[in-house]
């Protein structure tokens, strides 16, 4: 359960910096580098939930 846990937060990680980079580049000077990290994760959390929802939906008798 711990090991799923620690998976799951670096591969969070990792996958955050690699949208932080994407995200900067596209913006340039308009977003500062602080306020892109919370729209990289906000933007890694909102592909997770559709992933979730999309799973719940056609697999309901899992849940």
């Amino acid at each position: 359960m711990m090991k799923n846990l620690l998976l799951a937060f670096f591969l969070t990680v990792v996958l955050n910096l690699f949208l932080l980079q994407t995200v900067y580049a596209v913006t340039s000077d308009q977003i500062s580098r602080a306020a892109s990290y919370p729209i990289a994760l906000l933007a890694l959390a909102t592909i997770g939930v559709s992933l979730y929802l999309f799973v719940v939906i056609f697999q309901p008798e899992k849940f």
